[in-house]
């Protein structure tokens, strides 16, 4: 019996201890030490890398964008004085570009599962950080990597969660998202994220196409969000010194108004409101442009389930 009972225990010993080694490494990616429960970060299906990251992408004019329509969903972005648009159509490719006007390095981040378009700026203390897709997910949410250190980041907590920059803060920057034409008009010489990016992808099909019309997730959440929207509701997300509102597009449609003006935290905000183009971004009472992140009401909610939610009057 002892004979039998000692290669049984080691063999169970050594399972367990295989099993706590996969769980600490995912993708290749060191998990020990995490800020979020291990568990709940996901394989979305793809290895490292099996959705490729854009690297100094090429531009085209405004007028030599003939492969988009006017109503084609782009991120925006204003720096320097330079606009750039970033079709949604190879954001849903590719996920993330890393680009920089000028001296200013900046990664644009793109989650299909949770619709959330998220610029960050990339460097930091110095050093300018070049992001990957890790092909892991937090809340249905992307985690990116950066391959300077292999640090894991989630988007919408906008910080590493694993490896040697856990716990660092990614700065987020004014983005818009809104439609091709809008910003087209708003402005006019505007350069925009060229469908020459060196992979063979049709750029006029979308992976994901019904998903955001269905109630469906394909991965799991910590929080589920209120049924009182879709849950792929667009929402205009805020955060202030720790206060979180959400603004639904279906209120904002309901306001009646171009702009709402709203306190949360005690900072003034402008919600600019587009009805044509299904946008919404915020100011402050300055005027100057603010981040806030544009997603499904699910995904804001998971990662914020204290939100403060704007309803239009009746």
């Amino acid at each position: 019996m002892i004979l039998r009972t000692i290669p049984c225990a080691a063999l169970m010993v050594t399972a367990l201890f295989a099993l706590n080694a996969e769980a600490k490494h995912k993708n290749g990616f060191d998990l020990s030490g995490a800020s979020i429960p291990v568990r709940e970060i996901l394989s979305g299906g793809p290895p490292r890398d099996g959705i490729q990251a854009l690297s100094n992408p090429e531009f085209v004019a405004a007028g030599a964008a003939t492969y988009l329509d006017e109503q084609d969903r782009v991120l925006a972005v204003v720096i320097g004085g330079r606009a750039r648009a970033y079709p949604i159509r190879i954001l849903d490719w590719h996920e993330i570009v890393n680009d920089h006007i000028g001296d200013r390095h900046f990664a644009v981040t793109y989650c299909p599962l949770c619709g959330t378009g998220v610029v960050f700026a990339a460097t930091i203390d110095g050093t300018t950080l070049s992001f990957g897709v890790s092909g892991l997910l937090y809340n249905s949410d992307v985690l990116l990597y950066d391959r300077n250190t292999e640090s894991l980041w989630s988007q919408l907590m906008g910080k590493a969660i694993a490896g040697r920059l856990r716990d660092t803060q990614l700065q987020q920057l004014p983005a818009f998202h809104t439609t091709w034409g809008d910003w087209r008009r708003r402005h006019p010489e505007t350069e925009v994220m060229s469908i020459d990016t060196g992979f063979d992808r049709d750029y006029q099909r979308s992976p994901y196409a019904g998903y955001a019309k269905t109630r469906r997730l394909y991965f799991r959440v910590s929080n589920k969000a209120p049924a009182a929207y879709h849950p792929k509701e667009q929402v205009l997300g805020v955060l202030v010194d720790g206060i979180s509102r959400a603004y639904p597009f279906s209120e904002l449609s309901a306001n009646g108004s171009a702009t709402v003006t709203d306190q949360v935290n005690g900072t003034e905000l402008t919600i600019h409101w587009n009805e044509q183009a299904r946008s919404a971004h915020v100011t402050d009472d300055q005027g100057n442009d603010l981040p806030a992140t544009v997603g499904f009401w699910f995904a804001w909610y998971t990662f914020h389930p204290d939100t403060q939610v704007f309803v239009a009057a009746k």
